[in-house]
């Protein structure tokens, strides 16, 4: 089953590591911070900002 995150939400959610801008992978069900290189998981309709559950991008590390 497909859910749809809210994006007014995504608007006002930022990376809590760089305060960047967060896209949505709607596909992963994740929030992508490119800059910081991380996925942050969305589960049941709900975004996990803790950079220990992020999944990192591309072979990077969480923690950086």
């Amino acid at each position: 089953m497909s859910r749809t995150f809210d994006r007014a939400l995504l608007e006002k959610l930022v990376c809590p590591i760089t305060r960047t801008k967060l896209r949505y992978d709607e596909e992963a069900q994740e929030l992508i911070s490119d800059a910081a290189g991380l996925a942050y998981p969305i589960r049941n309709g709900t975004a996990v900002m803790l950079v220990e559950e992020a999944r990192p991008l591309n072979g990077e590390t969480a923690e950086q």
